[in-house]
């Protein structure tokens, strides 16, 4: 079954013919652009489409809360309803889901290179996951065993209330709460949290792109970028430790996202997984939780393509 599945982000639309059959998937094309260069998602997917075989169904997977069908993206300024993105593109079985919900729904499809351990642990096969990851901003999500198969839920716990816990957070959390208002976990775990992190260690006046800081810090090149990065990865890491004792993630907790495959080396350092299991009483248990970070950047169309395939049973 052929079907077209997107990834929209705040930052890229990726689009994505992909071949299903009997649960494996073949990518048969895919495309790219800037979400913010996207005039009109329809038109869009309209050109994507030109000269190629029709789809059977359509899979959306959005960075937002999806209800009723609608989704008001979070960080970008578009509504997308399903009726009416299904009436442009010319697909009747069109969905729409959370762009982690389709993270959620790609776990079955990626295999041991795709996936990258930070704590090995012990698996529960029909434990509770987590999920987490950021980039333009900070998806969560989790998935529960059924008693037949995985279900997906998305989240929006990346905008809950940021809760600093050393005095360098403090103070960093002083310093947005004076720019943003309210200081929320994607404040400090997402693209612009990392360069805000940034400009607040460094003194500079003006915010710098989170590429530039990460290769920096990496690199040892500039002290400033380098603790920016240790602060990133040590509140990452708490904030993965928190939504892993929220859902009892025996099943494992997954990092994805764009940020984290390209700071894999700093994840892998031990800041991360020392801060996931700094809970006190339930060190332990979080000791023996498998943690791994999603290396493939093709894991929501994965996702995407999957919920679709399954037609009603989603």
């Amino acid at each position: 079954m052929l079907i077209l599945a997107a990834d929209i982000g705040g930052t890229n639309t990726r689009l994505a013919l992909i071949e299903m059959t009997g649960g494996a998937a073949r990518m048969v094309e895919r495309e790219s652009a800037p979400s913010r260069a996207v005039s009109s998602l329809g038109e869009r997917v309209r050109q994507f489409l030109a000269g190629k075989p029709v789809p059977a169904r359509a899979c959306f997977a959005v960075a937002g809360p999806v209800v009723d069908g609608t989704v008001h993206t979070t960080n970008l300024p578009w509504t997308i309803r399903t009726a009416e993105l299904a009436g442009e593109i010319g697909i009747p079985d069109t969905v729409l889901i959370n762009d982690f919900a389709a993270v959620g729904e790609s776990l079955a499809l990626l295999g041991p290179a795709e996936l990258a351990t930070l704590q090995a642990g012990q698996r529960d096969p029909t434990g509770p996951v987590a999920l987490i990851g950021a980039g333009t901003g900070l998806g969560q999500g989790f998935l529960f065993h059924d008693g037949t198969r995985y279900r997906v839920r998305a989240s929006e716990g990346g905008h809950g209330s940021f809760a600093a816990r050393t005095a360098r957070e403090w103070a960093l959390y002083t310093w947005l709460e004076q720019r943003l208002g309210p200081v929320s976990w994607e404040s400090v775990l997402s693209g612009r949290g990392l360069a805000a992190g940034y400009q607040y260690l460094s003194g500079s006046d003006t915010p710098e792109e989170p590429a530039a800081i990460s290769a920096r810090g990496l690199g040892g090149s500039d002290p400033a970028a380098v603790e920016a990065l240790d602060l990133f990865a040590a509140a990452y890491g708490a904030q993965a430790g928190n939504l892993a004792l929220t859902v009892l993630a025996t099943g494992g907790v997954y990092v994805a996202g764009g940020i984290a495959p390209r700071l894999i080396a700093k994840l892998s350092d031990g800041t991360f997984m020392k801060s996931f299991r700094e809970k006190g009483e339930l060190e332990e248990f979080l000791a023996r939780v498998p943690v791994q970070v999603i290396m493939s950047p093709d894991a929501g169309l994965l996702g995407a393509a999957a919920l679709a395939a399954r037609g009603p049973d989603r």
